[in-house]
């Protein structure tokens, strides 16, 4: 084992990071939101176009991911086509993946970073053996006016990944980029503010995020909140509403909320106790969660896991997808939205599944659908 290889793997060891396993992605997965706005603030945003003319062409040809990472080794911006980027959801290689080495252990992209040098990790060097049938070479890109590291460019796939001739491309790639931020700074030397946005100075610290209350009603029939104040059980009529109100964030009418919760008389008279009701739980949750009236909507951000299986399928992440998907949603609701919901979550899985998963993904997604089938 080279050195620079062992050295890393004792870095690895050292943080009892295990060599046959990940940790499930959507155990610390960015929102959406999250992860748009980390794109959109960070030095690189303006960076992607010139990767795509200098690296991501010739590397679609050769059957290559190229990938850029912030400076915490967080996958950014993913390019690839859909053959590649099948196979490679199954090492969790996606946007928003965390490809340090203190998550991963070595690998290309975490441990430039860490040596803060260009590096060929191939096949076996990875410590986890998830990425074993993959090769990588990473560069990181430093601020042209500090020095410090702004991010890594990581190309991932076979042995054409570590070639001879791939590192000093990448490093190539990694001056051009490094001039253009350059150039960026001298044609905005008379705005201040962008070039401390882009250059040096971090831009300012944005307000602390409230810790997300999250809904979890994917594979049981009373939901569970989750926030900083710890679990919540909640019953399965209010597990219904508190689903649709997620889903709908618009609102919906007194009248609406009550069709697509039931089709019996006095609906909506039910509908305002049931409401009393759930307004008391919600107290007990930390942020408390307000609903408005008129029409009934959440006051308060509340992360349906429903939601976040989608949002993975729509960035081609079908192994998160599959890892958060615990079961239908409510399976035993018979509310006529909860069965539209589970019925759209179903259909949509099912779909991906069938045009970019991989054999073995299909395979673990079997049992889902069977059970689909009987219901």
């Amino acid at each position: 084992m080279r050195k620079l290889v062992q050295e890393s793997w004792q870095r690895s060891l050292a943080l009892s990071l295990d060599p046959l396993r990940l940790v499930p992605e959507h155990e610390h997965e960015l929102s959406s939101d999250e992860r748009r706005e980390l794109r959109d603030r960070h030095p690189l945003a303006a960076v992607p176009p010139v990767v795509h003319n200098l690296l991501i062409r010739h590397a679609f040809h050769s059957g290559l991911i190229v990938a850029i990472g912030d400076e915490f080794g967080r996958l950014l911006w993913i390019d690839r086509d859909r053959t590649v980027r099948s196979k490679a959801e199954g090492m969790l290689f996606v946007r928003g993946s965390d490809w340090s080495e203190r998550r991963v252990g070595t690998s290309a992209p975490g441990t430039a970073l860490a040596l803060d040098h260009g590096i060929q990790i191939q096949r076996a060097e990875h410590f986890n053996q998830l990425a074993h049938p993959w090769s990588c070479t990473a560069v990181p890109i430093h601020d042209p006016h500090s020095g410090s590291i702004l991010g890594v460019i990581d190309i991932t796939g076979g042995d054409e990944a570590v070639a001879p001739q791939t590192l000093p491309l990448v490093e190539a790639a990694v001056a051009a980029l490094e001039a253009e931020l350059r150039i960026q700074r001298l044609s905005v030397a008379a705005d201040p503010p962008t070039v401390a946005r882009f250059f040096g100075s971090p831009p300012p610290a944005a307000p602390a995020r409230p810790c997300p209350v999250r809904l979890a009603v994917l594979g049981r029939d009373h939901g569970r909140l989750d926030s900083a104040g710890g679990p919540v059980e909640i019953s399965p009529r209010h597990a219904e509403i508190l689903t649709l109100l997620a889903w709908n964030r618009d609102g919906l009418s007194a009248d609406r909320l009550s069709l697509l919760l039931t089709d019996q008389t006095n609906a909506v008279d039910n509908l305002r106790a049931e409401m009393v009701r759930l307004r008391g739980v919600l107290e007990q949750t930390s942020p408390r969660i307000g609903i408005a009236s008129r029409p009934y909507r959440l006051e308060t951000s509340v992360e349906l896991d429903a939601q976040r299986v989608l949002a993975s399928l729509e960035r081609g992440a079908h192994r998160v997808a599959l890892g958060a998907y615990r079961g239908p949603v409510l399976p035993s609701s018979t509310a006529p939205g909860i069965v539209q919901i589970r019925a759209e979550i179903s259909a949509r899985l099912w779909q991906a599944m069938l045009s970019d998963a991989s054999a073995e993904l299909l395979l673990e997604y079997a049992p889902h659908r069977r059970g689909h089938l009987r219901r």
